[in-house]
């Protein structure tokens, strides 16, 4: 605000930026399937951001796996979003989160959804099978949670955030489950009425046949997101064909360090590290994805900018 004379003339406003959960919405509206990469902690959303990935999935399964336990509610949601919160703070990317289950009932559900949003996050997935839950990839007995019980859970959660562009996604198990198509889109449809912002269609399919049966019937009622985790070698072009809006690659980041922090163990431990050190970043990279130049930079810049004053 400035003065002249007695008039004050006030300076208009900037406009605002879009909150996170509209900048997931325009990801998922665009003309292209748009590509989410999964993120565990800090480092690998700063890894995804760098790469040029233009959203995040905060995967459950890698979050846990990162804490050291199994993606069956065995970590606790405030852990999880403990470690969300790393994931959306330094990526500054829209981050869909993933809710499992919603941790027990529509409370539940709707206190974690309320605590992500407030965090940053853009929205969150919720499955609808039972608490506790198991991976999806793991065994057969996956039990399908009441229709009512889950739409109540939307409701809930939809009713209890304060941005209305803040995302909720339900996924639908009954294919994982194999209670059959005809159940996977009578949920989906229930879920859409009940509020639902997008569908997340799950298949542990290896070819998209299954997907591509759901998106034909579903004809577009609402964006439809998938995880092609077993389904991969399908191009991303028919994934646009099929119309989908959002191809998540869900767990490759996590799975891909498990493998090189493997690797690296066992070949210190067999051979030393003339053979790691060529293979792993250096120092300098790591310093330069974190930011450390600016720091440097900040430090000697606060350390200089009041010299003179003395400490007296």
């Amino acid at each position: 605000m400035t003065t002249t004379g007695s008039r004050q003339l006030r300076r208009p406003a900037p406009e605002a930026e879009a909150s996170p959960g509209a900048k997931l919405r325009a990801l998922l509206s665009g003309p292209e399937p748009a590509v989410l990469m999964g993120a565990h902690d800090g480092l690998s959303a700063r890894i995804a951001a760098e790469s040029g990935f233009p959203g995040l999935w905060a995967s459950g399964f890698c979050i846990s796996t990162a804490l050291g336990v199994r993606d069956s509610d065995e970590a606790s949601w405030t852990d999880l979003l403990g470690m969300i919160a790393r994931v959306v703070e330094a990526a500054g990317l829209p981050v869909l989160v993933d809710g499992d289950t919603g941790y027990g009932n529509f409370n539940t559900a709707r206190l974690f959804t309320a605590h992500a949003e407030r965090i940053g996050a853009a929205g969150v997935c919720l499955e609808d099978k039972v608490f506790p839950k198991m991976n999806s990839f793991v065994g057969d007995a996956h039990v399908l949670a009441p229709i009512g019980e889950f739409c109540g859970k939307i409701t809930a959660c939809r009713e209890a955030l304060s941005d209305p562009d803040f995302m909720v996604v339900a996924r639908v198990e009954a294919l994982i489950a194999g209670a059959g198509m005809a159940e996977a889109l009578r949920r989906a449809e229930a879920y859409r009425q009940a509020g639902a912002d997008a569908i997340f269609i799950h298949s542990r399919r290896s070819t998209i046949t299954e997907i591509a049966e759901f998106a034909g019937r579903w004809d577009g009622r609402l964006p439809l997101v998938i995880a092609p985790t077993t389904y991969h070698s399908t191009p991303m072009a028919e994934f646009a064909e099929l119309g989908i809006s959002g191809v998540i690659w869900a767990n490759q980041s996590m799975r891909a360090a498990v493998t090189a922090m493997r690797q690296t163990c066992r070949s210190l431990l067999a051979e030393g590290p003339k053979d790691v050190e060529p293979a792993i970043a250096t120092l300098n990279e790591v310093f330069t994805l974190m930011g450390y130049q600016k720091l440097a930079a900040d430090e000697e810049r606060y350390a200089t900018l009041h010299a003179g004053w003395g400490d007296s």
